[in-house]
């Protein structure tokens, strides 16, 4: 098992607090070998633009502040240095979704609309800009586990605790299809190409394949090993055999050819299916519930787990991963690629940025604790929906 590493932490609102006049935040060094060491950030006056200056002490500095980042430094006995920047959202939507009602899905497009769902059960489409509710999505019975648009931007689908997948427009609100099939909840979903076929994954054990138009399953993935959390769909290099169907798939089924499936099992492994062929490509154990998953590159991988590990592997030999770390002491709920490294978010409320050389640089603040649910990106900011209600939004030319 992976030992967790060192981090940098700072006080959720500092950019809020620390333009205050006289205004203090704090900063902790959490070593993986206690104890913590504690410090405090200091408002000393606040520039022309409102820039504050800040000073500290206790071994920490910090740098090249603006009004949403700051970099921050710690020199430990070693007299080596751990640096972190750390990024304020540059706005909180609180009024998407009622405070407290955790946000337990997002989804954004690059033309301005957002999709989130809640422990209550709603289901809105909203604006980026402004979180201004431009839709509420009623149909689901219960919770709505999962929301992802279509690639047209203007379709999407929902999921959750009824079985059902609901396709919506999302210029009309209109419940367009209803596909049920399921026996237990809907965890995840994934979109194949443009969307005539999808896939989903179920607390029934099972992954489905879809076909939108009909409403049918065109295949099922049964007993693949305890109930699946977590789905992605990909692309894969021509180095790595998907193997071949067995019979003739349907004419229903569109563009499946080529692509693995991967899928996050509460029970610690993660699988990799052919999806055109349905063969088995691979099993991980990765000792812990697989919460999320996806695909960094049409040859590599990431999952995490309920421990709090981030696992990559690659798809030429999976016998065993490329790396696996943990960042923090809690669950790992969510995973998403950009550019060469990932966003990661967990149970603790850390939502932070690795790179390609598996170091974490950049931290998103905003979150008192709170888990982050999920990540979402629109090419220009990223979105980070919430249990205390809020969906915070971060300005991807701040890293």
């Amino acid at each position: 098992m992976a030992a967790p590493i060192d981090r940098l932490i700072v006080q959720n609102d500092w950019d809020e607090v620390l333009r205050e006049r006289n205004g203090t935040a704090w900063v902790t060094f959490k070593s993986a070998a206690p104890p913590s060491v504690h410090g405090e950030l200091r408002n000393h006056g606040v520039s022309s633009i409102g820039v504050p200056y800040i000073v500290t002490g206790d071994g920490f500095s910090v740098d090249n502040v603006s009004r949403k980042t700051m970099t921050v430094s710690y020199k430990r006995e070693d007299d080596t240095i751990l640096t972190r920047k750390f990024v304020a959202p540059v706005i909180t939507f609180s009024t998407v979704h009622q405070p407290k009602k955790g946000v337990q899905c997002v989804d954004v497009t690059p033309g301005g609309l957002g999709v989130s769902c809640d422990t209550a059960g709603n289901l809105r489409v909203w604006q980026t800009d402004n979180g201004e509710i431009r839709r509420e999505l009623q149909g689901h019975v219960g919770d709505v586990y999962t929301c992802r648009f279509f690639p047209s931007g203007i379709v999407l689908m929902s999921a959750g605790a009824d079985m059902q997948i609901k396709i919506w427009s999302a210029e009309t609100g209109k419940d367009a299809a209803t596909i049920t099939g399921h026996r237990a909840a809907i965890l995840d979903t994934a979109v194949v190409e443009r969307g005539r076929n999808i896939v989903s994954c179920s607390r029934d054990g099972t992954a489905r394949l879809w076909d939108v138009g009909q409403q049918v399953c065109l295949h099922t993935w049964a007993d693949v090993g305890g109930e699946l959390n977590c789905c992605a769909l990909a692309a894969t290099d021509n180095s790595v055999q998907l193997g071949t169907p067995d019979a003739a798939p349907s004419d229903r089924e569109i563009l499946t050819e080529g692509k693995m499936m991967l899928l996050g099992s509460e029970l610690g492994s993660l699988f990799g299916f052919g999806l055109h062929s349905r063969d088995k490509i691979f099993e991980m154990n990765c000792k812990s519930a697989v919460n999320c998953c996806t695909f960094l590159s049409d040859v590599q991988v990431a999952c995490g787990t309920q421990n709090g590990e981030i696992i990559i592997t690659d798809l030429r030999n999976t016998s065993s991963p490329l790396c696996h770390w943990k960042e923090s002491r809690s669950a790992v709920l969510s995973l998403l690629p950009y550019k060469q490294g990932l966003f990661v978010s967990t149970g603790d409320g850390s939502l932070f940025y690795i790179n390609e050389e598996y170091k974490t640089m950049v931290e998103l603040t905003g979150s008192d604790c709170d888990p982050v649910y999920k990540i979402a990106c629109d090419q220009t900011h990223i979105y980070g929906s919430c249990r205390d209600g809020a969906i915070r939004k971060y300005n991807l030319a701040h890293l």
